[in-house]
């Protein structure tokens, strides 16, 4: 935990890492606190149509419970698990049951579609998926290709008996905990490997972006999925870690009206906004009193986003960055200095980030963000994928790994200045995008012969998807098949993957070994933007 300080430097200079030589992420978010105080309020659940506040007394019972029934089916160590589940007390149930038995849990969007969800599950080899009835439907469709699952469970009450002194199984910080998938550019998404450390790796970060976390009668809450290392790691772990209540709510479309009923209802006072929410906010002129603290991460905000947050808010965005493979490395925050335009923050304590060169030295040019081998927030792998795992990596001359964030930027100081994306990750609305991902969902339907996506830039989601796609012979454009694509890919990866844009092109830019050029697209959409900016030139104008 971070001490209090009067400047950053004395935060980084005071900070320790303390790692227990035995660790378990079940014990420490949930048996801890119903030990010493069982009555404590852990989850402020909104989901239903009732306002339920549940102690982590009751968070212990329920998650004994379902430990207990999940061993009834084999679940054990180092067995996968998958939780298709959004906010709820029983998605934070479910993954501290998990932990309880040694086991590893993955978190599933659920708007993710049918091929989204089989590539996960039988990549992992997940042996049960806990979800809710809705879950179960979705599951079933897919249910025969997944050899690996034996049990799907549809879990928001339990007839399983209650189990007294349940013993959590005896892990170390590293052994593994959870599996997150994250996209990348080419093939299939690749699953981050974290061990029970990630908590511990994440709460100096999650401190120091809300303004040394946490302070007296905090509530904390996020409108992100839970499913996403952002909702699990930034807010429902750490607030659980700290015996602050968090509260779990669904919205089906953000508003502005909802996430006041929502912060009102709860009395909440610390909030991590993903950068569209806070789009949103401001397009809707909204404003928010009594918080004590705002967080935003996943994209550069920028200075005006900024501007309009201090005064909507009364308070400093504090902006942080991170990815599912090493999260919450940087940070800004307010009560220690004020922001800067361009930067994303400073180095949080205890995590070494750096800009390296090719050859893995430090520089004050442009180059690699990366962070130094070392850190608990790092992942231990991807999953199953030894190569990747070693590309990720860059060795200095002293014998010294540093993971390679994949954005490139400058290191003024202390301050780190983003510059962008080394690679073709898609950010649109706060979610990283494969495109190589929707380019296979593509080409599974008949009308295509070949598709290339990337991201256009667009001033409310920081990016859209794009698709442009070459039809098979036989095939002619139109509006009906353009619907038609958009729906495919709502309806086999996910909703917030489909291309919101698509072009009928004739070939794609190719290199002479049949990889696309995606640069070349994201010049043709540039280009598109451009001439859209273009005043109009009306003829015969007796103007001039």
């Amino acid at each position: 935990m971070l001490t209090p300080a009067a400047s950053y430097d004395q935060l980084v200079s005071d900070f320790e890492w303390h790692f227990p030589a035995r660790y378990n992420l079940a014990f420490d978010v949930c048996d801890k606190w119903a030990r010493a105080d069982p009555n404590r309020t852990a989850i402020i659940d909104l989901t239903s149509d009732h306002r339920r506040d549940a102690s982590f007394g009751e968070l212990k019972a329920l998650s004994d419970q379902l430990a207990s029934y999940l061993r009834t089916f084999g679940v054990e160590r180092g067995a996968r698990v998958g939780i298709y589940r959004t906010q709820s007390l029983w998605t934070a149930v479910a993954h501290i049951a998990v932990w309880k038995l040694g086991a590893i849990s993955i978190p599933l969007f659920k708007l993710f579609g049918e091929e989204a969800l089989k590539s996960r599950l039988l990549d992992s080899g997940a042996k049960a998926v806990i979800t809710d009835s809705e879950g179960v439907d979705a599951l079933f469709k897919i249910y025969q290709d997944l050899p690996d699952l034996k049990e799907l469970m549809a879990v928001d009450d339990l007839s399983h008996p209650e189990v007294e002194n349940f013993e959590i199984a005896d892990t170390s910080p590293d052994d593994p905990a959870v599996l997150i998938y994250t996209s990348g550019t080419t093939g299939p998404p690749k699953g981050a490997l974290h061990g029970h450390r990630i908590l511990l790796g994440h709460l100096p970060g999650v401190e120091m972006s809300h303004d040394l976390f946490p302070q007296q009668n905090d509530v904390i809450w996020t409108p992100a999925d839970w499913a996403w290392i952002g909702g699990l790691f930034d807010v429902l772990m750490p607030g659980l870690h700290h015996g602050v209540p968090v509260v779990a709510s669904r919205m089906i479309k953000f508003n502005s009206k909802q996430c006041k009923d929502i912060i009102e209802t709860a009395g909440i006072t610390n909030i991590f906004f993903p950068p569209t929410a806070l789009k949103m906010l401001k397009a809707e002129s909204a404003e928010i009193n009594g918080l004590r603290t705002v967080a935003s991460g996943g994209e550069p905000l920028g200075s005006e986003m900024l501007k309009w947050g201090k005064d909507a808010f009364g308070v400093t965005i504090n902006e942080f960055y991170g990815q599912t493979e090493c999260n919450m490395v940087v940070s800004s925050c307010g009560k220690l200095f004020p922001p800067k335009s361009g930067f994303m923050g400073k180095p949080v304590p205890g995590h070494e980030v750096s800009v390296i060169d090719e050859t893995g030295q430090q520089t004050s040019h442009e180059g690699d963000i990366a962070i130094k081998r070392g850190t608990p927030v790092m992942m231990l792998e991807y999953w199953n994928n030894p190569a990747a795992t070693k590309a990720k990596f860059r060795m200095d001359k002293d014998g010294n790994e540093w993971l390679l964030t994949g954005d490139r930027g400058i290191m003024e100081g202390s301050d780190i200045h983003f510059i962008g994306r080394d690679d073709d990750v898609i950010t649109s609305a706060g979610y990283r995008i494969g495109p190589g991902e929707i380019e296979d969902c593509l080409l599974t339907h008949p009308a295509i012969a070949s598709a290339g996506v990337i991201g256009k830039p667009d001033e409310q989601r920081t990016e859209i998807v794009k698709a442009y796609v070459v039809l098979r012979d036989g095939q002619t454009p139109s509006t009906t098949l353009l619907a038609e694509l958009q729906n495919h890919v709502k309806t086999h990866l996910a909703k917030y993957e489909y291309p919101r844009e698509i072009e009928f092109i004739d070939a794609l830019p190719m290199t002479v070994t049949g990889k696309i050029i995606r640069k070349e697209l994201k010049r043709w959409a540039l280009e598109e933007i451009a001439k859209s900016q273009l005043p109009e030139v009306k003829e015969n104008s007796l103007d001039g």
